[in-house]
């Protein structure tokens, strides 16, 4: 029994992983067929192994400037994040007053918020935004790294406000006795503490905003300004839909992201327990 026990579980899971991972098959092994192979049976593998649809695919897309913009905007959206979220969740522990927490509890909040509630009143505030200051919020790079950092700040700011709290306010108190300000008390000492939820931060927001299609096609019109995700819109026409190459170009934009989530899977579960649960 407790031998049944033991193989039910392991079936059982290759079960769940093979189900979560059919799509990504689908899409790969479709990516490389014809049409017709296509529109024959979508789960068996290509008759033959060519490269030509990635090749269309990154022609059509103008792939190496959509994948310029995306990386653009993803780098300095998460890096913004991570330094005014990191320094707000540490005023926030240290200070334990009324008004911290109502701050805080402003930002859990807006974490409820659905996107598509306020996604209109978004940008047509923006707009007057930019016709009363003439400050570039729509249709630029900077507007749309600004909206970024306002979306995804409040999550950033719940992790770190809870990684903080376990750290000894000791230490901060040993290096203001030695003198030290402030601001070389967090850069120098809390912030390198923060190294596992600060990772945790990053591979959340990059796959967040490299993967985000809504925001950005509110907001970029220009073709020369369009991120990867807006970029494969071009394979779905009104009347046909090129498949093959579109599955191509998926792959092409969930790339980045898996080598970059594979290089530093490690750090999520140890980041999300230590600043959330703590």
């Amino acid at each position: 029994m407790r031998l049944f026990k033991k193989y039910f579980k392991e079936i059982l899971l290759v079960i769940t992983a093979l189900v979560f991972l059919s799509p990504v098959y689908i899409m790969i092994v479709n990516s490389f067929k014809s049409r017709s192979e296509l529109y024959e049976n979508v789960l068996a593998l290509p008759e033959t192994l060519t490269f030509e649809h990635y090749i269309r695919a990154m022609d059509r897309m103008n792939f190496g400037l959509a994948f310029f913009n995306s990386l653009v905007i993803t780098i300095i959206s998460v890096f913004i994040i991570v330094i005014l979220s990191s320094m707000t969740a540490w005023m926030l522990a240290r200070k334990d007053n009324t008004l911290s927490r109502v701050i805080f509890m402003t930002f859990i909040a807006t974490m409820l918020i659905p996107f598509q509630t306020i996604m209109m009143p978004l940008i047509q505030f923006m707009d007057q935004i930019m016709s009363t200051t003439g400050l570039p919020m729509l249709n630029t790079r900077s507007g749309l790294i600004f909206m970024h950092v306002g979306f995804n700040a409040s999550l950033a700011v719940f992790l770190y406000h809870g990684f903080v709290k376990s750290i000894p306010i000791s230490l901060e108190e040993s290096a203001e006795i030695d003198g030290a300000s402030k601001f070389t008390v967090f850069w120098r000492i809390i912030f390198p503490i923060l190294k596992p939820i600060t990772v945790t931060v990053i591979i959340l927001n990059v796959i967040q905003i490299w993967n985000d299609y809504l925001l950005p096609s509110l907001v970029l019109t220009d073709q020369s300004l369009r991120t990867i995700p807006l970029a494969t819109f071009y394979f779905f026409g009104e009347f046909t839909i090129q498949w093959n190459q579109a599955m191509a170009g998926l792959v092409l934009t969930i790339i980045p992201v898996v080598i970059f989530y594979a290089l530093a899977q490690k750090h999520i579960i140890k980041g999300i327990g230590e600043g959330a649960v703590k």
